[in-house]
């Protein structure tokens, strides 16, 4: 990652906002948070499961702890979501609905190879050890 301080500002707030807009789906699965899910609607196992992902994985991003396998794993579950849930309503994004999960599939695939990037523990961490951060330039 280049040295530029815009450049570093930019990738930690992508970073940080995308782990708590990832964060507000699972928090309204598990814990009701939000308004809660809709009267009738039925929490499946897989619903389940990507809640928790949302609920663990979005603060892990947004704190960047583990930053490339937690980005890998939610850009998995972003992709699976977009396929299973959106795709059947129509192929483009902006028919379906999908944007937001086509989106954040995307910035976590560029997270876990990008890494966590300033202003994160994986940073911080990898400083401590005296080692120096994998930088993409």
């Amino acid at each position: 990652m280049t040295h530029d301080p815009l450049t570093r500002a930019t990738h930690a707030l992508l970073r940080i906002a995308s782990g708590l807009i990832f964060f507000c789906p699972g928090a309204l699965k598990i814990f009701g948070w939000f308004g809660g899910m809709p009267a009738g609607f039925e929490l499946t196992p897989l619903l389940r499961t990507a809640g928790w992902m949302e609920v663990i994985g979005g603060p892990l991003l947004m704190l960047g702890l583990f930053t490339r396998p937690v980005a890998f794993l939610c850009s998995g579950e972003m992709a699976v979501a977009y396929f299973h849930s959106h795709f059947p309503r129509g192929f483009w994004p902006v028919q379906n609905n999908g944007q937001p999960a086509a989106l954040l599939c995307f910035i976590f695939l560029f997270l876990s190879a990008a890494g966590a990037g300033p202003l994160s523990v994986d940073e911080w961490l990898a400083k401590r050890r005296g080692l120096r951060a994998p930088r993409v330039d």
